[in-house]
This record gives C-alpha cells, sequence and structure tokens, in this order.
C-alpha cells in the first residue's frame, strides 16, 4: 500500500511562511507530479513528506497513519535525489545494496534483491563499476535501484533528471514512466520541467506560491486551467493573452477581440488566453494584420513570434512545416480557432 494524505500542512522559517496550508491524497500506485516555478514549494513539500524537513503544523498521513514524527527510514519511502549522491569508493552492487546491509538484510537475500532491481533498470552488467565509471544516465539508474530494493511504500523523486542533456532526459522519462507500470508503486515526482509534468503524471500539482493552485489529470489543466498562472505555466510556446481593448484601441486589437467571441463577450471577461496551437496563419490582407517579429523553424514545426497593432504581448502561432519561408518583419494575417479561446476574469480566475 502507498496511499498518502496531506491535511493543512504548513511550513514555516522563523516568520516566513513557505507552505500554506496543503491539502491532498495521493492514490495508492498513483504517479503523481509536482511541477511549479522555481521557490514555489514543491521540493519543500517533497522533503517534508520523506522527513527531510519539519512539518510545522498539519498532518502528513502514510496508508492512514499519522507519520509527523515517524523517522524519515521508517516512514516507507525512498527518496532519489537530483544529485546522485552515490558512495564513491563502493561498487554498484554495494551502493544499492546499502541500505540492506544496514538494516541487517542477509548477505544471500541483499545480492538477490539487489540483481532483481538491476535487471528491472537493465544495468545488471554494471554492477561491478564503481561510480566513477559511469555516465550521468547510469548513475541515475543506479541511485533509482537503491530505491527500488528497499521496496518503500512511496517513490520520491526530486528533479531527478535535470543534470542529463535533451536526449538522456527523453530515454529515462521512458524507463521510469514503465518502471512505474512494471512495480505499481506510488511515485511523487518534482520538476520544473512542464514536458516531463505533461508526459509522465497520471496527475499533476501545480504549485503557486506555496499552494497548490490546480490538481488534476495533464489535458485537464492544459485545456481547462483555473487561472491564469496555470494556463501560462503550461505549455510551449506560452499561451497568448489578449487583453480587452480600451474605447482607443487599435483597429487590429479590437478586430482580434471581436473574433475570439464568444469567450469575450462573457460577463466579467477581462483578457482571454490562446494557445499557439490554435492561432492559424492567414495571406497578408486576410484576417487580422500582424507582423512576424521572429520566426523559429524547427524542422517539423515552426514557432512564429507576431506583433498585432495594439497587444501589449507578443503573440505566439506553433505552424507545421509549410511555413519556413517565413522570416523576420513579414505581414501576414491571423484567423483565432475561437473556440478554444479562455476567458479569465479581474482576479485572474478562468470563467467556466
Amino acid at each position: 500500500m502507498g496511499r498518502l494524505s496531506l491535511r493543512g500542512v504548513e511550513k514555516r522559517y522563523g516568520a516566513v511562511q513557505v507552505i500554506q496550508g496543503v491539502d491532498l491524497d495521493v492514490k495508492d500506485g498513483e504517479f503523481l507530479v509536482f511541477v511549479g516555478p522555481s521557490g514555489c514549494g514543491k521540493s519543500t513539500m517533497l522533503r517534508m513528506i520523506a522527513g527531510l524537513e519539519d512539518i510545522s503544523s498539519g498532518d502528513l498521513l502514510i496508508d492512514g497513519q499519522r507519520a509527523n514524527d515517524v523517522r524519515p527510514a521508517d516512514r516507507g519511502a525512498a527518496m532519489v535525489f537530483q544529485s546522485y549522491a552515490l558512495y564513491p569508493h563502493m561498487t554498484v552492487a554495494e551502493n544499492m545494496g546499502f541500505a540492506l546491509k544496514m538494516a541487517g538484510v542477509a548477505k544471500a537475500e541483499r545480492e538477490a534483491q539487489v540483481r532483481r532491481a538491476a535487471e528491472s533498470l537493465r544495468i545488471t552488467e554494471l554492477l561491478q563499476r564503481f561510480p566513477k565509471e559511469l555516465s550521468g544516465g547510469q548513475r541515475q539508474r543506479v541511485a533509482i535501484g537503491r530505491a527500488i530494493v528497499r521496496k518503500p511504500k512511496v517513490f520520491l523523486f526530486d528533479e531527478p533528471l535535470s543534470n542529463l542533456d535533451a536526449a538522456l532526459r527523453v530515454d529515462m522519462r521512458i524507463e521510469l514512466t514503465r518502471l512505474h507500470k512494471e512495480l505499481g508503486a506510488t511515485m511523487i515526482y518534482v520538476t520544473h520541467d512542464q514536458v516531463e509534468a505533461m508526459t509522465m503524471g497520471d496527475r499533476i500539482a501545480v504549485f503557486h506560491q506555496g499552494r497548490i493552485a490546480q490538481l488534476g489529470a495533464p489535458m485537464d489543466l492544459y485545456q481547462k486551467p483555473a487561472d491564469e498562472f496555470v494556463a501560462g505555466f503550461l505549455g510551449a510556446p506560452r499561451i497568448n493573452f489578449v487583453d480587452r481593448p480600451d474605447e482607443g484601441a487599435e483597429p487590429a486589437h479590437r478586430a482580434l477581440w471581436a473574433a475570439l467571441a464568444p469567450a469575450t463577450a462573457q460577463p466579467g471577461a477581462r483578457r482571454v488566453g490562446l494557445r499557439a496551437e490554435h492561432l492559424h496563419l492567414r495571406p497578408a490582407g486576410e484576417g487580422i494584420p500582424a507582423q512576424v517579429i521572429l520566426a523559429e523553424h524547427l524542422g517539423d514545426t515552426s514557432i512564429l513570434h507576431l506583433r498585432v497593432a495594439g497587444v501589449a504581448q507578443a503573440l505566439h502561432a506553433k505552424l507545421g512545416a509549410g511555413h519556413t519561408h517565413l522570416a523576420r518583419d513579414a505581414q501576414v494575417g491571423l484567423q483565432p480557432d475561437a473556440a478554444w479561446a479562455l476567458p479569465f476574469d479581474t482576479q485572474g480566475r478562468r470563467i467556466a
């Protein structure tokens, strides 16, 4: 079992409150991702679950039992850090089995558990090597294996892939997702990388200023964000925001706002958000007039950064590979897919 609950959990450092009354239920066997910008409280929350930080107030329950005062080693949680934290003088097998050795597990059983974990991580051939002889990806697998052999109720990952290059991060995302399905274990994963969050999590908890701004399935958060923060944090390029034009606004700004109806017609709508993939291109002279500020041609897609007269922020459009001829300062027309427009009120909350 690996059920975990937080009830009114807070964290204070003196007069500074960094976690503000978080309530959360993590299901047995779930892969839950904590995501958010630096300083939002996601790693602090993970460390409180692990027992590496004290909980200032509130309750942590693991399988229904209050765990606030339980020693970290007795909580049934295993943590994988951003830094691999391997003992350089020990082999891979010794690193993976060290916690079992300290717990008094017999050598034969210890070796069997290490070998099973190594097989699941596909690092059996590395067991007699030392950390200095491993690549970054191999070291991270060893760190994960060290957690697996403990057979914890909950796995805790604190930005474990941030030290790897882009290709290795993709490989390790696939491996961790496979491992989760194979083990059926509860996993809580902290990252600032929205791609990791969207592709790995059963659910995502978006942290903002010590609170959970929204909790839900990845596509629910992407398509139905609770507020402007969640809408702006998830998605690359960043969601387009268009403010309600005033009476003296540029004609192009007014035309764009009108083209985003019915979202703009919602009572109280002050701002509308539209994802880059829902902003389509038309030839110059058609649709809303815009100028290309920058064209990023990425092979399979192109990202255009656009200026519409009177709109304070640059707009972004994600296009297929057929638009590679567009260059800076080109004049184009825009046609938004208004069915996907998201209206927000004066407090930044999405109007349902």
